[in-house]
């Protein structure tokens, strides 16, 4: 097989690809401000709801996002019809796939698990605002919504979005080159000296990368659609509120962990129309491979916010952030490593 041919075959077992049919997405070139969201998100609000009184629409700025700014808009007492504006944070292309991420939001959509996608502009999207609560760290404890989430969870892993193509892991891809930019970017001497001080180094986190690899390419790990930013403020309940510091006194216990795997393994094979019978086996095995691989977790997040202390302008310690993750890797990672595949 040739080169040019090889290297388009992987294109088809990465890229997603949009059902046909799904609706074309609108694209407006107007650029908005992140520093001044709210005059741009006007101009869009134009385009898109010309009916809208500009004296009777309101803006609320959300918060909570560490990597893009989000602001919503809506006519005066009228919560019904609410647009959301996402601006991309400052240099974001270089962690975020932007064009594969607006296939998968047109995936999610057409099936059920993602809201309607409005249209694209020159450096964000604008999309349909779903009502509801979104969840804490607490809400995701509870046995009720805790088996919801593994149900959608496993309806969007059961989306096969390749064009028949078996799809391949884009994991140790994205972290390679997270790890490239974490390692030529940082040229601010005030960074380096806090990053020399505080995380890992360059050689450790490369050696701790390759060791991934190796040992998690091993575990059979099935390769499925993936949300990849699912923090509990993505998840909305009740089709009716980014980030604060992990507290991982709050990691589930290994009986929390089987409940919730095996609610989810039920519905995996209840969609991919496998039964729904599932071995202790099979609960089993998927508990070793979910915890292996919160390891590559870990060091996948820890790059991220190295990446975003260098661009962001959102007010947040990403520096710190990046040193709780890879803390949590080397303190978890002896007890990870003896878990064992049942045989």
């Amino acid at each position: 097989m040739s080169g040019i041919n090889r290297q388009l075959n992987h294109m088809m077992e990465t890229e997603i690809h949009v059902p046909v049919g799904s609706p074309t997405i609108r694209k407006f070139q107007i650029f908005v401000d992140e520093h001044n969201v709210m005059e741009g998100a006007m101009k869009l609000i134009k385009e898109l709801r010309p009916g809208w009184d500009p004296n009777l629409i309101r803006t609320k700025l959300f918060t909570d996002g560490t990597t893009n700014k989000l602001v919503g808009c809506y006519v005066e007492d009228c919560l019904d019809d609410v647009v959301l504006v996402r601006v991309y944070g400052n240099k974001t292309e270089l962690i975020v796939d932007r064009d594969n991420e607006l296939k998968s939001f047109q995936v999610l959509h057409a099936n059920g698990c993602a809201p309607r996608l409005y249209c694209t502009f020159q450096n964000g999207i604008c999309y349909e605002f779903m009502q509801g609560r979104a969840l804490d760290t607490q809400d995701v404890r509870d046995p009720v919504l805790l088996r919801l989430i593994a149900r959608e969870m496993a309806r969007i892993h059961a989306i096969h979005a390749h064009n028949g193509c078996i799809p391949k892991p884009n994991l140790w891809i994205k972290m390679r080159k997270y790890f490239s930019l974490v390692a030529t970017e940082f040229t601010d001497q005030a960074s380096n000296i806090r990053i020399q001080q505080e995380v890992p180094s360059q050689e450790v986190l490369e050696q701790e990368m390759m060791w991934m690899k190796e040992h998690l390419s091993q575990l059979g790990s099935p390769v499925v659609l993936c949300h990849n930013d699912l923090l509990c403020k993505n998840i909305i309940h009740n089709a009716k509120e980014g980030m604060s510091e992990p507290d991982y006194n709050l990691y589930p216990s290994r009986e929390m962990q089987l409940d919730w795997l095996h609610t989810y393994l039920q519905a995996y094979k209840l969609f991919t129309k496998k039964g729904e019978e599932v071995s202790q086996l099979e609960l089993e095995t998927l508990y070793v491979q979910v915890n292996k691989f919160a390891l590559a977790s870990h060091f996948f997040w820890g790059f991220w916010a190295l990446i975003q202390a260098k661009y962001s302008t959102i007010d947040f310690d990403f520096l710190g952030y990046a040193v709780l993750r890879f803390n949590q890797y080397f303190k978890t990672k002896p007890d990870v490593m003896a878990l064992e595949i049942p045989k």
